[in-house]
Parts: structure tokens; sequence; C-alpha cells
């Protein structure tokens, strides 16, 4: 696990991420969440609950709009404590991917924290509905990524697999950079992979 650590942070380090300013955007943080599962490496993946207005039962990494005052670190620390039960101090930050504009009118900025021990992730039911600890060798999946004609035209939609599923943007799409970037050393931006309509929603 700590070569991995090691690996991670040096790719991030030589990594320039693309940052996106818009007033009349909502910011917001997501989190690829790392830790140990059977001394494994495995991140986070959350269905969001069923309840919810705004993307109920969806494949998401855990996050949420950011508060004011707040950077994206704080967010997604904020963001997985509250959905996950993680405490912030056992998460350490290992870098920031490329701000990324949804649909929804959202910027968001993916961070990949740390966690050295394993986590017990205790899912908050008012926000979600299940999480899986996913392990890291799924992003490697030998058809992934795929890419399918976007049915109302434009850019194609890349899926990425995990937890026996294939995920939709944008958390494909962070998934898939974080993948590229964090673990292969590989620079791709992914602020053009299509999105289907209904994300925004």
């Amino acid at each position: 696990m700590q070569a991995l650590r090691h690996r991670i942070l040096l790719n991030m380090a030589a990594f320039q991420r693309r940052t996106v300013e818009g007033a009349h955007l909502r910011r917001a943080a997501v989190a690829i969440l790392l830790s140990p599962v059977d001394g494994r490496p495995a991140f986070a993946l959350t269905r969001r609950a069923l309840t919810l207005r705004r993307g109920a039962g969806n494949f998401a990494l855990p996050g949420g709009n950011t508060d004011p005052g707040e950077t994206p670190l704080e967010t997604a620390l904020r963001e997985t404590h509250e959905e996950l039960g993680v405490p912030p101090d056992v998460s350490e930050p290992l870098g920031l991917l490329d701000d990324f504009v949804t649909l929804g009118g959202h910027l968001v900025t993916p961070v990949i924290l740390w966690s050295a021990t394993p986590l017990t992730l205790i899912p908050n039911p008012s926000e979600v509905d299940r999480v899986w600890q996913v392990p890291l060798s799924d992003l490697d999946h030998p058809e992934a990524p795929r890419r399918e004609p976007h049915p109302d035209g434009g850019e194609a939609i890349l899926r990425m697999y995990a937890a026996d599923n294939w995920v939709n943007p944008p958390t494909a799409a962070w998934l898939y950079q974080f993948r590229e970037v964090a673990l292969h050393g590989r620079t791709v931006r992914v602020d053009t992979v299509g999105q289907p309509n209904w994300t925004a929603h």
C-alpha cells in the first residue's frame, strides 16, 4: 500500500491540473477515498439514497456542495464524514484532479484521499442507499472505459467498471482520470466526456 501511495504522490506532483472559473456555477467536491481492504487497495463508491430529489439511486463518489469559505479538500473531508462516517483526521490528501463542469451546473473538484488503515464505512441513510469498497483493480477492467454514442448526439458517453456495474459520467469521468493520471501517470482530460441528459436532474 505504501508503494501505491508513493506512486500516486509522484504522479500527482507531475500533473498540471486544470481549473475552471465560473461565478454562475455551484462549487462542489467529490472524494476518491482510498483505503486497504483485506490488504488490497480499494475506493469508496456509493449509491445515492432513493429518497433524494436529485440523483436518487445513481452511483456516486462521496461529495457535495462546497460551503462558503471551504476549500475543495475541506468539502471532501466533511462530506466523507457526513455520508460515510469517516473522521476527517484519518484521511490524507494526495492531490486534486481537473475541475469538471456537470450538466447540472456544478463545478466539481475531485479530491484524492488516502487512509493507510482499513475504514469502517457507515452510510448515512438520508444521503446514501449503499456503499461499496471497490477493489482498485476494477478500474483496469479490460473493456474500460466503454465509449457509447450519446443518444441525443454530442460527445460519446464514457463508462467505467466498478462493483459489477458500468458507471455513468460524471462519476465515470472522474474515475477514468484518476486511473490514468494518479495510477498510471498518463495525462488525460475528461472535460469533453459526454454526460447523459438525465444527470442534469
